[in-house]
């Protein structure tokens, strides 16, 4: 049960990261919302990682998986957070929710069993990926066009991120046992404030409108909530927890549509509705092999 629960948790954290990072990004520019998401987060993980969960005593060498799974977050975020200036976000989060199945994939290669059926779900998965796609720049963001140019950038930049996502939440999943989920996330942060953060003060581009701070605070916020369900949900079961968490795609998907007045063609909406049948689908199996 926990997976589950803890998933959800995650799917609309992350929803809510989507929305609002989204906003952030066509606000300030994706590097300066990553600065921002990556010092509200190390604000909030630092006094959690010193005062309120000690570090046990281990071995220097169990940081390099946080290590890791910080750095493909990092670039993860760079990448969705550019698909969002330039495509629509359902598009976007719907190719980037894919994070979860290509976790599960992920751990599948490292040892661990999924359900029977889970392949042609997955092949399922795909092709609502490639029909999300392929809108031909036909879909309306606040009542403009995209542009076929646009709409395939974003798809390919959101693709990308999906695979950063994904490596990081399997890596984030398998150190999560390790250490305390404070200390699981605080090296990310801190890379992140390091390799994208401190270039931006260098060049003196870190100029921040006071109506972005309230979207920078919230994204940096609930993205540390949602990693933190996802870390515990992950101590008992990776793939069930990645693919339920993946389930913030339909959340931000109608959200957009509403604040975003975001509208897509039919073969859009199609894949959208495969790619959220695939990953319930897989939600569904995971839980099942769990209950047995």
């Amino acid at each position: 049960m926990t997976p589950i629960l803890a998933g959800l948790c995650a799917a609309f954290a992350f929803a809510i990261s989507v929305l609002v990072s989204a906003r952030a990004s066509r606000l300030v520019g994706p590097r300066v919302t990553v600065t921002g998401v990556m010092l509200v987060g190390t604000a909030i993980l630092v006094p959690a990682a010193f005062l309120a969960t000690p570090l046990p005593p281990v071995e220097p060498g169990v940081f390099v998986l946080p290590l890791a799974a910080g750095a493909v977050n990092v670039a993860g975020l760079l990448l969705a957070y550019t698909a969002y200036t330039v495509g629509a976000v359902a598009v976007v989060s719907t190719i980037a929710s894919t994070e979860g199945a290509i976790a599960a994939v992920i751990s599948v290669l490292a040892g661990q069993q999924l359900a029977p059926g889970s392949g042609p779900i997955l092949a399922i998965v795909a092709v609502g990926v490639v029909l999300a796609a392929a809108g031909g720049g036909q879909e309306l963001e606040e009542g403009v066009r995209i542009g076929r140019a646009r709409s395939l950038r974003a798809a390919g930049l959101a693709a990308l991120a999906a695979t950063m996502f994904g490596t990081g939440l399997f890596l984030t999943g398998r150190t999560s046992d390790a250490l305390p989920i404070a200390w699981v996330l605080l090296p990310g942060r801190a890379l992140g404030l390091l390799i994208v953060g401190i270039p931006l003060v260098l060049t003196r581009r870190t100029a921040i409108p006071r109506s972005a701070l309230p979207l920078l605070v919230t994204c940096g916020t609930v993205e540390i909530v949602g990693l933190t369900a996802f870390a515990i949900g992950a101590r008992v079961d990776i793939a069930v927890t990645s693919v339920l968490a993946s389930m913030f795609a339909p959340i931000a998907a109608v959200a957009a549509y509403v604040l975003f007045r975001e509208r897509l063609v039919r073969r859009q909406v199609a894949g959208i509705v495969l790619v959220v049948a695939g990953i319930g689908l897989l939600g569904a199996l995971g839980a099942s092999s769990i209950s047995g």
